[in-house]
């Protein structure tokens, strides 16, 4: 299987650290954000992986990384020109992924505890659909909620006012080379982007969107505060 790891964005939220760097490339413990999800992808048995990075610090991102020698696995680049949300960027994999094929998708500020290995596996075993790990959280309403029912989420809701479960919709996805047609389907949002909660609605709508728990922390580094708490758990 193969991972992707999607590292553009602008990470307004971290300025100025992010004036003359990406997000991804800020050290969290003792290495770069961005070389803690290759390390979870090895962990797991995932080698050959795609980073999908912005034009900023482009030349950074292969100094620091090259060919992924140095982590034991196969890296290559995508740059995705503009901002057009996680869908937009997702949908730059496709070529890399062979028809058929399932991958592993990996937002590259989600640091998390545990190891991917056991979710991987029980994707592997899924016949059909989309797979997303959750976490349990005390403030849903800043996240995509997922409306569950048994072992399927029969939709997710953006930011509800009203959440109907504790758990939030992580940076941690799972698809096969279908998702590609799916994100041809969907709209741009009102803020002019492609949406993964929209793709990952289009599984749900069809009784196709499992999940998994995550049991250890976890945190979308995309914060001073997050990044910070990050660090010293790094």
């Amino acid at each position: 299987m193969k991972g992707v790891i999607l590292a553009g964005g602008t990470g307004t939220r971290l300025y100025p650290l992010t004036k003359v760097v990406n997000k991804h490339l800020l050290p969290v413990g003792k290495i770069p954000m961005i070389c803690h999800g290759i390390e979870k992808f090895k962990k797991a048995g995932i080698e050959e992986i795609l980073i999908v990075i912005g034009k900023q610090s482009a030349g950074l991102y292969i100094d620091l990384i090259g060919s992924g020698k140095e982590w034991g696995v196969s890296v290559t680049f995508k740059v995705q020109e503009e901002a057009g949300g996680i869908a937009q960027a997702l949908f730059l994999a496709e070529p890399f992924v062979t028809p058929g094929e399932k991958f592993v998708v990996l937002l590259g500020d989600n640091l998390f505890e545990d190891h991917l290995t056991t979710f991987v596996q029980a994707f592997k075993q899924q016949a059909v659909g989309a797979r997303v790990l959750l976490k349990k959280v005390h403030d849903p309403k800043r996240y995509g909620v997922p409306v569950l029912e048994k072992d399927n989420i029969i939709m997710i809701e953006e930011k509800p006012e009203e959440p109907k479960s504790d758990y939030c919709v992580t940076g941690i996805y799972m698809y096969d080379s279908t998702v590609f047609e799916t994100i041809r389907t969907i709209k741009p949002s009102a803020r002019g982007e492609l949406e993964i909660t929209d793709v990952n609605n289009v599984y749900a709508s069809k009784g196709q969107l499992t999940y998994d728990i995550l049991d250890g922390w976890w945190t979308d580094a995309g914060t001073f505060q997050s990044l910070y708490q990050a660090s010293g758990r790094l």
